[in-house]
């Protein structure tokens, strides 16, 4: 399912069920999924995990050979050095550069972002109370007190929103969690705040129960790009 965003042909954003499209996934995987990919889902013990994985990976595939006009069976992908270590374990991305993406899933959805420049997305399933009282001292110090405003019965949807934002940011920086989640500002509020310089930050519509955003790079020639890795 496609969804709609203010930055147009810039970035596509496509939520999956990995319920409804497993079937359809597990015949495609052996074809399009390399080696290395097939490994890694024949190792999750639980099948729903296994599902999942290989919905999400087929699905972008898919969705990477319709942007680049090519097969799903012909994108590669390749590893980016790591911006903390410089070791190739760092964000997946497509051989040549031609389009940046990220990928999310929680519970059985799977939330996806390509773009032209780069991008993060997350998407989470809504935590349980104690969960956000555990977490809630790993945010911004403005988040903490926005989440500490909130009504009770609605706290756990403002962290899983605020989290949602974070890691978008963090995963389109390149970082992931390696960096401090309190370091960054994106808000706890119905709406994401103005968030770090040279980036957007936007919720995304996902089903109840969930949260999801994205953080797109939109700064100027002459700023610091991020690094191309996860």
């Amino acid at each position: 399912m496609p969804k709609d965003t203010p930055w147009g042909s810039m970035l596509s954003l496509w939520l999956v069920n990995a319920l409804s499209e497993g079937e359809g996934a597990a015949r495609l995987a052996p074809r399009l999924l390399e080696p290395a990919e097939q490994q890694r889902a024949a190792a999750f013990g639980r099948p729903e995990d296994r599902r999942r994985y290989v919905v999400a990976h087929v699905a972008l595939r898919v969705l990477l050979g319709a942007r680049l006009g090519v097969t799903a069976d012909a994108v590669r992908l390749v590893r980016e050095p790591c911006p903390t270590c410089g070791a190739p374990h760092g964000k997946p991305a497509v051989h040549g550069g031609d389009a940046h993406f990220s990928i999310s899933r929680s519970g059985d959805v799977v939330l996806i972002g390509i773009a032209d420049v780069p991008v993060g997305v997350d998407i989470e399933q809504v935590p349980r109370s104690d969960v956000v009282a555990e977490l809630s001292s790993s945010l911004h110090r403005k988040e903490a007190a926005e989440l500490a405003a909130e009504p009770d019965h609605t706290k756990s949807v403002a962290f899983a929103r605020t989290w949602a934002r974070k890691e978008a940011y963090l995963k389109g920086i390149g970082t992931g969690l390696s960096r401090d989640p309190a370091r960054d500002y994106v808000g706890a509020g119905p709406r994401p705040g103005t968030g770090p310089r040279g980036w957007a930050l936007g919720d995304v519509a996902v089903p109840d129960g969930y949260a999801g955003a994205f953080a797109l790079w939109v700064g100027r020639d002459g700023q610091e790009r991020p690094a191309r890795c996860r």
